[in-house]
């Protein structure tokens, strides 16, 4: 592009062409700027995506909510120390209720989930998955557990085993699924058997995202196990980004099933 910094030769080109035709001339001639970079943050195609962030507070419990089917004169539930926001953000699941008519939810994974037992305690305390997957409760204690629920999504008693065995369950029916240990009672954890593949928890930022959603309308439900469900009607649009946040004021604990 040497000859465009020719200042005699812009002379001449003035002179025989005119002013308007020969800066024409001059800035189709001109290299193009750049285009500006894609939002690789940006939803593409058909799909859309739900993010946004969860505060939890203010009015936080003392003690974790335990589920205690019966009373153990020999093993009495221990109150567990107050939560930090971090673990009490990892007990906070944000679904969509269900899909819209005529979209199809795809299966579930094929990979098991796991809730641990580690130190008498379930690892994590809240687990979500999609109806059809199948949960496995490995015992890393160097003592026996007994994993049950009585729950009327789901109800099993996989027997006494011991550390480094594993057992596991599949979960066919939606619903709350809560899970204890008969041989320690102050065990308690709970799994959320959802419809559909769409939810996730909060980092230990408070923030979340959904991808992969199909367009139309929803319910958004934060929730926790010591608050009332936190409802968001939501709209998705394809190749569009919706954001909601979710404040979840924390109760005591309640009374479970």
């Amino acid at each position: 592009m040497d000859w465009l910094r020719n200042e005699s030769w812009k002379v001449r080109l003035l002179s025989r062409l005119g002013t308007a035709t020969a800066l024409l001339v001059l800035i189709v001639a001109l290299p193009r700027a750049e285009e500006p970079a894609r939002n690789a943050d940006r939803p593409t195609g058909r799909t859309g995506r739900l993010s946004g962030s969860v505060e939890v507070g203010p009015e936080l419990s003392s003690r974790k909510m335990r589920f205690n089917l019966y009373s153990d004169f020999v093993q009495p539930a221990v109150a567990a120390g107050q939560p930090s926001r971090e673990e009490e953000l990892q007990n906070v699941v944000i679904y969509l209720e269900a899909t819209p008519a005529g979209v199809a939810v795809p299966s579930p994974s094929t990979t098991p989930f796991r809730m641990r037992q580690e130190n008498s305690t379930f690892l994590p305390h809240v687990l979500a998955v999609q109806r059809g997957s199948v949960v496995e409760f490995p015992n890393g204690d160097p003592i026996f557990h007994n994993v049950f629920s009585l729950s009327k999504a789901a109800s099993f008693d996989l027997g006494r085993y011991p550390r480094g065995s594993a057992k596991g369950v599949r979960f066919d029916k939606p619903g709350l699924v809560k899970v204890f240990c008969h041989i320690h009672s102050d065990m308690s954890a709970i799994i959320m058997v959802l419809d559909n593949p769409f939810f996730t928890s909060p980092d230990s930022h408070g923030r979340f995202q959904i991808d992969g959603l199909p367009p139309g309308t929803y319910r958004a439900i934060g929730w926790h196990e010591r608050a009332r469900p936190q409802v968001h009607d939501i709209r998705i649009e394809p190749g569009q980004a919706a954001t909601v946040n979710f404040r979840i004021p924390l109760t005591g604990p309640v009374a479970g099933d």
